[in-house]
């Protein structure tokens, strides 16, 4: 009996986030399940935009990158003989996140986190943290945004045939709540 059915990845279409895309991908083959990827344009981030900035424009600027972000992650899925299906959703990331994930019946969500500690958690916040707090479902963070995890999300995107994104470089994030070290992705926990 697999482990994992459905599982969620959430993309913001970035170099960096694709090696977490590509770790719920590798995961989604050893086990046979679905990837349910989506991209979330933050509608709150452009709520104080002058009146003459039209919303249309900028909706249509970031629905064409969410597209692209997720067209992206359909090609990664097909070289690993992944069925995957796509989303564009509007609203406050982690909410919409959450929301997809016990909606359509996930049982897992893999996203990236940039591992920030300290003040600039404090300041910037954290999206994958909120996640971890607020999911029913368990989620998997996978370190992104620094030069060992963006060297090896290239060369898990240049890499063919073999296993790839399954290695050392994911980690679970650190923080309250999380576990910390390398773990491959069958013996990661996960945090609910």
């Amino acid at each position: 009996m697999p482990l994992y059915d459905r599982i969620l990845v959430p993309t913001d279409g970035s170099s960096e986030g694709e090696l977490a895309v590509c770790h719920a991908l590798d995961l989604a083959a050893v086990h046979g399940a679905t990837v349910r990827a989506i991209y979330v344009v933050d509608t709150a981030r452009y709520a104080g935009m002058p009146m003459e900035t039209t919303w249309e424009g900028v909706g249509d600027l970031l629905y064409d990158d969410g597209e692209a972000a997720l067209s992206t992650v359909c090609e990664l899925a097909a070289d690993r003989d992944v069925d995957v299906e796509t989303a564009v959703v509007e609203g406050s990331p982690s909410r919409e996140i959450i929301t997809q994930a016990e909606e359509t019946g996930c049982d897992l969500v893999v996203m990236g986190t940039h591992g920030r500690g300290g003040i600039d958690r404090l300041l910037l916040g954290s999206v994958a943290e909120k996640v971890v707090r607020g999911s029913s479902v368990p989620v998997l963070t996978v370190r992104i945004g620094d030069d060992d995890a963006a060297s090896a999300a290239e060369s898990a995107t240049a890499s063919e045939g073999g296993e790839t994104g399954t290695g050392s470089e994911a980690e679970p994030e650190t923080g309250p709540g999380a576990e910390t070290g390398n773990r491959s992705a069958l013996d990661a926990t996960e945090t609910g």
